[in-house]
């Protein structure tokens, strides 16, 4: 059983359908939260942005999927690890296209972001909400 205000869920490789129900998802988890403060941990809507390119940039740019963890408690956390090595650079979107644009929507709206190397493959993480890490 999943523990209260948490979103895991596998992504398997090249399943861009699965970007959308993740979203739904984080909806209804950021919907479901109430702190005890009564504010809200994260804006859902960027929050949803900015899952979905980071969970599009591991199904189009690594191989084997990605798994997704989100954790709302004063903040929302959201981990999107893959199983490729390489680290993602953030880069400027090419002309006329939205290739490119993931990490900098990331940098630019995030309160707090990384990328960490896993045992095998890495995970690129953003916080929302509730102040400074």
């Amino acid at each position: 059983m999943r523990a209260p205000g948490v979103l895991e869920r596998k992504v398997r490789q090249a399943d861009l359908k699965a970007v959308g129900e993740v979203r739904r998802e984080l909806r209804e988890l950021l919907g479901r939260w109430a702190p005890p403060d009564g504010s809200a941990p994260a804006d859902p809507e960027v929050a949803v942005l900015l899952v979905s390119e980071l969970i599009t940039n591991a199904l189009l740019h690594t191989e084997g999927g990605a798994v997704v963890t989100a954790r709302v408690t004063d903040r929302l956390r959201v981990e999107v690890r893959d199983f490729a090595a390489r680290r993602p650079e953030a880069r400027a979107p090419s002309a006329g296209g939205t290739s490119g644009r993931g990490l900098m929507l990331v940098r630019a709206l995030a309160d707090a972001w990384g990328v960490r190397p896993e045992g095998v493959g890495k995970c690129v993480w953003f916080e929302l909400g509730g102040g400074p890490a």
